[in-house]
Formats: structure tokens, C-alpha cells, sequence
């Protein structure tokens, strides 16, 4: 699997954040501005860009950003590790997005993290392993990440929906220590807003076997990036260092898009990270 955001759009993010102009960036790459504008859409170019004074200039890691221009890619992790959890993949008219499903082994209680743009796979799932569906946490409100809201809610009517929306009924919106026990498991809420106002990752812990936590993180973070911020790079940034960072180090980090990462791996190698 490809990192969901490649080195040109990894810069343009911090470009765009950092309200720089493509001519200040390009001279900063000793690029051409046309050659500038082919490697921030493809994140190819045919000169070698310097990449350590672009980054200097967008508050990047150059370090880090010249390993992504070098190809990294996290380590794939073992699921088998946390036996009750599981990615779908649903897919739009133009790219895919993850949701997730986790449940307890023992009273087959699960929890649904967004729905994506098809219920479909996620009732299936739900049938093949006899589960049902108790919780349906929202990390954030963007249309690819809900679409299937209401085909799940008119399947599982008493499914309990949590949501970090100052829009949501009262009795659906997050509170700081709230925790929620599923079985064995145990959720509890971290809000990562900057990508979206009500961005929020949901952390999972106590799984079998003393399996790492699982942090949940829509768009707040992708391997090797971070979502979209525009006017609240800062903030997003921010709240990462605080409620991502934060989490052990092999905390399994589960994107909405892109592959599936670590907290100890962020910390290395993602470029908006020192």
C-alpha cells in the first residue's frame, strides 16, 4: 500500500498552512515554478529538488521529508494481534476510506468507528461473527466518513451514537472522561480538531493478551501526514502531539485513509513532526 499523501502533497499541506507562495517555495527548491507545481501534483519531478531548504521554510523535518521522498513506508503490523478488530474498506467515486469495527470475543458487543460510504461490508461482517452492533462513534462529520449514517441507523435503530459535533443532540456528544466498556474493552475519547472543528480519536485498550491500544484517528493524522488544515495547522498539530503522541509508543494508529501506522513510527518519521 501507497501513503495516502505522496511528498507533493505533503508540502503543498505545509505550503498552503504556512501561507507561502508557489514561486517562494519553487526558488526555495531551486526548481522551476513549473517544475514546482509537477512535483507538488505528482510528487515526482525530473531535477532533484532541495528539499532540506523547502522544509526549513515550511516548519518540516528535512530529515523525515527527504525519507518520504526516499520511499518510506510504515512497518505493516500484525492483526492478529487484536483478534477482535477489523479494517473495511469502502470506496467512492473517486478513492476509499476506512472504517472499523471492534467487539468483544465474549458477549459479541461491538462498536463501529464511522461508517464510510457503504454499510454493506460492515453488515456483513456484523452477520458473519454474530455481533451486535451496541456503539457508533463519528471521529468527525466529513461526508466520506458518514455517508452510510443512516443505512446503519435505520438497520440498528437502537445503536448508540457518540460524537465530538457541538451540532449532536446532548446525549450523543463526547465528554472528556467519558469511557465506555465494551465487554472487556475500554473507549475513551481524545479530541483532535484542526482537519475538522469536531475531529476526535477514540483510543481502545484492555483487548486480550495485553494487545497495544488502538487510537482511532479519522483524518487528524496519516502515515507520514496529517489531514487538511488550512487556517488551523497549528492547532492540529498541536492536539496530535498532545492526544496522539501522548499514547504509548506502539500504540496502533488506525487512519481513515492510508495505512495503518504506530505512534513510535509517527514520531520518527512524519515530516510535520520535529
Amino acid at each position: 500500500m501507497s501513503l495516502e499523501d505522496h511528498l507533493g502533497d505533503i508540502i503543498r499541506k505545509a505550503r498552503e498552512g504556512a501561507k507561502i507562495s508557489i514561486v517562494s517555495a519553487a526558488h526555495a527548491t531551486g526548481l522551476s515554478e513549473g517544475d514546482y507545481r509537477v512535483l507538488e501534483n505528482s510528487g515526482k519531478t525530473a531535477r532533484k529538488p532541495n528539499l532540506l531548504e523547502l522544509a526549513n521554510m515550511l516548519d518540516l523535518h528535512g530529515a523525515k521529508l527527504e525519507r518520504i521522498a526516499n520511499g518510506w513506508l510504515p512497518t505493516v503490523p500484525d492483526l492478529s494481534l487484536w483478534r477482535e478488530l477489523r479494517q473495511i474498506t469502502t470506496t467512492g467515486p473517486s478513492y476509499q476510506v476506512y472504517c472499523y469495527l471492534v467487539w468483544d470475543e465474549v458477549t459479541r458487543e461491538a462498536a463501529l468507528f464511522d461508517t464510510g460510504f457503504d454499510g454493506t461490508p460492515i453488515f456483513e461482517l456484523i452477520e458473519m461473527n454474530q455481533l451486535t452492533l451496541k456503539h457508533l462513534f463519528i471521529t468527525h462529520t466529513h461526508e466520506d466518513h458518514v455517508a452510510a449514517l443512516g443505512a446503519i441507523r435505520q438497520r440498528f435503530p437502537k445503536v448508540r451514537l457518540h460524537s465530538g459535533s457541538k451540532h449532536a443532540p446532548v446525549e450523543q456528544r463526547n465528554r472528556a472522561n467519558d469511557f465506555i466498556h465494551l465487554g472487556s474493552l475500554r473507549i475513551t475519547n481524545r479530541d483532535t480538531p484542526g482537519h475538522a472543528e469536531d475531529g476526535v480519536t477514540y483510543i481502545v485498550g484492555n483487548f486480550p493478551e495485553d494487545a497495544p491500544n488502538v487510537a482511532i484517528a479519522g483524518d487528524a493524522i496519516f502515515a507520514g501526514s496529517m489531514g487538511s488544515a488550512l487556517d488551523h495547522v497549528e492547532l492540529a498539530k498541536q492536539k496530535i502531539q498532545e492526544q496522539i503522541f501522548s499514547l504509548p509508543p506502539d500504540t496502533l494508529i488506525c487512519p481513515g485513509h492510508g495505512p495503518l501506522t504506530t505512534v513510535a513510527q509517527e514520531k520518527a518519521n512524519n515530516p510535520f513532526f520535529s
